[in-house]
């Protein structure tokens, strides 16, 4: 840190140098001297001498020929800067480098991910869709198979009603036995023929156990006649029906006969040993 005297000194040494100039520029007013100025042709030149006011002014100068004017030259060109040459990678380039890259994989690795999940979710979906149709298939063919059981349960009990209201129309028909008879010689419907052998007996049980086993269906008209020839064996089942001409039945009606004589085996045997009859004929009637 300076002292106090140190500024003093310099503020001394700094009032010197300026008496100094002072002085010179005294000194240099005393020893100039005037001069008569010199009268030449042209216009007058005034000047203005800028410095010490007390300085003399200086003589005017000779005016000179204007120098012949020089074509102008163009501009040299500036200088193209130089072209930057390339820098490696500084460590901070390097680092964004690296972590745009890190980004840009996990935007791919979150894509693919995604189209997996897709993919998943529809196979799912898929799966749940097949289910359902396999599940409405089952559904679908359970209906069905109720629905036919059930048409066919109502057939059933149709025809058992048939069967009931027909056997209900013998049975008015017929009178009741006053006393049990043996089983050849039970009730039997016939031809009002004067024929009462046990052949003539055998062939109207048969006869009476196809009636009664007959569904009578809806296109049946009184006044039907068939020729019906029955093959059995002994004990009375049957292994084959065949209806033959003449038969005024229709399909439905010819049908429903055959079922009559499915339903009424075993036909009747007990008792009928000696005139049983491994083919029997007769003719089918319906009056009404």
């Amino acid at each position: 840190m300076e002292s106090f005297g140190d500024k003093l000194r310099a503020w001394i040494l700094a009032v010197l140098v300026h008496l100094g100039v002072v002085a010179l520029l005294f000194a240099g007013l005393l020893w100039t001297t005037t001069t008569r100025p010199l009268s030449l042709p042209g216009p007058i030149i005034e000047a203005e001498l800028v410095g010490i006011s007390a300085a003399p002014k200086a003589a005017a100068p000779r005016p000179s020929r204007p120098a012949p004017a020089r074509p102008a030259t163009p501009a040299p060109e500036p200088p193209k800067p130089p072209e930057p040459k390339p820098q490696p990678p500084s460590q901070v380039q390097n680092q964004d480098r690296v972590e745009r890259e890190k980004v840009a994989e996990m935007a791919q690795q979150k894509a693919e991910d995604a189209k997996r999940a897709e993919e998943e979710r529809h196979r799912q979906e898929q799966v749940l869709l097949d289910q359902q149709q396999r599940e409405e298939r089952e559904r679908a063919k359970q209906l069905a198979q109720i629905r036919a059981e059930r048409e066919a349960a109502d057939k059933k009990l149709k025809l058992e009603k048939q069967k009931l209201e027909q056997l209900k129309d013998l049975a008015k028909a017929k009178p009741a036995p006053a006393q049990p008879v043996p089983e050849a010689e039970q009730a039997k419907s016939g031809t009002n023929g004067s024929d009462d052998s046990l052949s003539a007996q055998y062939q109207a049980a048969i006869q009476n156990a196809v009636t009664e086993n007959w569904l009578r269906p809806d296109s049946a008209v009184p006044g039907l006649k068939c020729m019906l020839r029955i093959v059995q064996i002994p004990g009375g089942d049957v292994i084959g029906v065949q209806l033959s001409n003449p038969c005024n039945a229709d399909a439905q009606t010819r049908d429903s006969i055959e079922q009559a004589v499915k339903r009424a085996s075993p036909l009747p045997y007990k008792g009928y040993e000696k005139v049983f009859l491994r083919q029997i004929d007769f003719n089918f009637t319906y009056d009404g």
